[in-house]
């Protein structure tokens, strides 16, 4: 059954990043500023670009991936110049939701998470169900890029909130900064033994649309 989408909550004033980051938020490059907002009322950001590279190499992953994929957080295949749509809803909650739709020649692949702002850090709950919740620690550097670089990780498995051991989960690195009037995305997740087993790069414009 697909998933339906996240409930929209006009009530919050701001994102989480602008929540996270207060006074920090200004050093923001504009392009990155319009993303990292909250959409006005009435709409939702959606982002169109190109990754240069989206998926994992690692084949002997394919399996794991494949099963991650059927959940909304990973995908098995591997390609370059993948066109991709990127849509920021607010919400459900105090949250945000984020949708890629990475468009592969022959099947599109989904890949689905919700921010939250707990105890002054940014957890991320990646899946149609939260079900992996990953820890980011984010910061704006002098040239008004975003990083973000995961701390901790915990599996939600049927009620209990299970921590994930360094050596069982891949740290992921993002990196957000502007591209020439566009925005440029880099994201790598790394685990401690095997090295790079997932990444997406590319740039993209972004727009709020208002709602159909």
């Amino acid at each position: 059954m697909e998933p339906t989408a996240p409930a929209l909550d006009w009530r919050v004033p701001q994102s989480v990043y602008q929540r996270l980051l207060g006074d920090d938020f200004a050093r923001l490059a504009p392009e990155l500023r319009d993303y990292f907002s909250a959409p006005p009322a009435g709409s939702v950001g959606r982002g169109h670009g190109v990754f240069e590279t989206a998926g994992s190499r690692t084949r002997w992953l394919a399996p794991v991936f494949t099963l991650l994929a059927r959940r909304r957080i990973l995908f098995p295949e591997y390609a370059t110049d993948v066109p991709f749509t990127v849509t920021n809803i607010p919400g459900p909650g105090d949250g945000l939701s984020s949708r890629r739709e990475f468009h592969f020649p022959g099947r599109d692949r989904v890949m689905h998470d919700t921010m939250h702002v707990i105890d002054g850090r940014l957890h991320d709950f990646l899946g149609r169900r939260g079900g992996l919740e990953v820890r980011l620690a984010v910061t704006v550097g002098t040239d008004g890029a975003l990083r973000m670089a995961s701390d901790a990780a915990w599996l939600h498995l049927r009620g209990l909130r299970l921590p994930l051991p360094a050596l069982l989960s891949a740290r992921v690195f993002l990196h957000e900064s502007r591209a020439d009037g566009r925005q440029r995305v880099d994201v790598r997740m790394r685990h401690p033994l095997f090295g790079e087993i997932f990444r997406y790069a590319g740039t993209f414009s972004y727009a709020y649309e208002p709602l159909p």
